[in-house]
């Protein structure tokens, strides 16, 4: 098939692919939100372990499991960094408490690690634990193993360091610069606006090409488009969830709610995108195809594509005058293209795919109808 040949050809080599997603990691590991981040991890293992000694009892015995729990409480977000505190906590809970339970009961013993092992583990599977689950067997372990002959004393101190890392994580996280991503996810929906734009107007250009056309990047973008929308929709929850439990939230006021309903408003508008670029690139380039656009309905076609492409364009930083002006100006189109294909007789031995990207055209217009303020 023609189009899976262009895909072919389109992919990049596996050593592009390899360095491709080299570059992207290293990028990613020295981006400024996860340099921050280490940063913050820093301090707060620094400080607990500065705190650790001064613990009551036994548990200074254990300072280096402060650090630790500042390490584990360590979140791109404060209440990531709560959440993922209190499961740890949880989890050690249990895995002490499972400990204490066999050696009151036995010495440590190949059986003894064993069972130990086994029934960490299945508590592990208990729901909501979240990363707390794997502390179960790992503190039964340390209790059974590195507990020794006074499994009392290593209990609590490697319970309270721990809890006193995580409380100082947390501390640290939520007071010192906790990020907000807002700006993150109104950037990464005005780009899959503009990309979804872009996609309409070069299809409107194809139309005004003799075929096949000589531009033919927008008929294998479907899929990029699809994974571009869930970005996008990972970036608004992100943003959603630096501001739960963040004190800056009140100094950064964002319209969330509004966010997510352009999500979900784009979100549709890739799927009727998506689906005009399935039926154009069969139209052109699929041999037996059931379905033609006939030649008359080219040039219309592509006018109302275009101003289609220019209401999405319109959405970012247009006055919204002008954004109805755009928007009353591509329904016009649209409607007089679909007034004119029910009254015609074009070519009655073969469906007209211009009327499947009239349909998804005055959707899409529904849906940017719908999403402005």
């Amino acid at each position: 098939m023609e189009i899976a040949k262009r895909q072919d050809e389109a992919a990049p080599s596996r050593a592009g692919r390899i360095w491709q997603s080299v570059r992207d990691s290293v990028a990613a590991a020295l981006s400024g939100p996860r340099l921050q981040l280490a940063s913050k991890a820093g301090l707060a293992a620094g400080l607990a372990f500065l705190i650790a000694p001064l613990m009551p009892g036994a548990a200074a015995q254990y300072p280096y499991y402060a650090p630790l729990g500042a390490l584990v409480a360590m979140y791109e977000n404060v209440s990531g960094s709560m959440k993922q505190g209190v499961q740890t906590l949880v989890g050690l809970g249990l895995g002490i408490g499972l400990a204490f339970m066999l050696v009151s009961v036995s010495d440590p013993s190949p059986v003894t690690v064993a069972v130990v092992m086994g029934l960490g583990v299945l508590l592990a599977g208990l729901p909501r634990l979240g990363v707390g689950r794997d502390w179960i067997p790992t503190a039964a372990l340390l209790v059974l193993l590195v507990g020794g002959d006074n499994p009392d004393d290593f209990s609590f101190g490697y319970l309270l360091q721990m809890g006193v890392g995580v409380v100082v994580g947390i501390a640290v996280n939520m007071l010192v610069f906790p990020p907000l991503h807002f700006k993150a996810a109104a950037l990464s929906l005005a780009e899959l606006r503009w990309a979804l734009a872009k996609q309409l107007s070069d299809m409107g250009a194809a139309m005004r090409e003799t075929w096949p056309p000589e531009h033919e990047d927008w008929a294998v973008r479907s899929e990029a488009l699809a994974q571009s929308a869930r970005a996008v929709r990972a970036a608004v929850q992100k943003a959603d969830a630096s501001r739960q439990a963040n004190p800056r939230r009140r100094l950064h006021a964002h319209n969330l709610d509004r966010d997510y309903n352009d999500l979900r408003g784009l979100e549709s508008v890739t799927f009727h995108i998506q689906d005009m670029t399935e039926v154009l690139s069969d139209v052109i380039w699929e041999k037996d195809a059931p379905f033609v656009i006939p030649l008359p309905y080219s040039e219309p076609l592509a006018e109302a594509l275009v101003a289609v492409s220019e209401v999405l364009r319109s959405m970012e930083d247009e006055h919204p005058d002008k954004q109805n002006e755009l928007i009353a100006a591509a329904k016009a189109a649209v409607d007089a293209l679909a007034d004119r294909m029910a009254s015609d007789d074009v070519n009655p031995h073969a469906p007209s795919a211009a009327e499947s990207i009239v349909l998804n055209l005055h959707r899409i217009l529904r849906v940017v109808r719908a999403g402005q303020p």
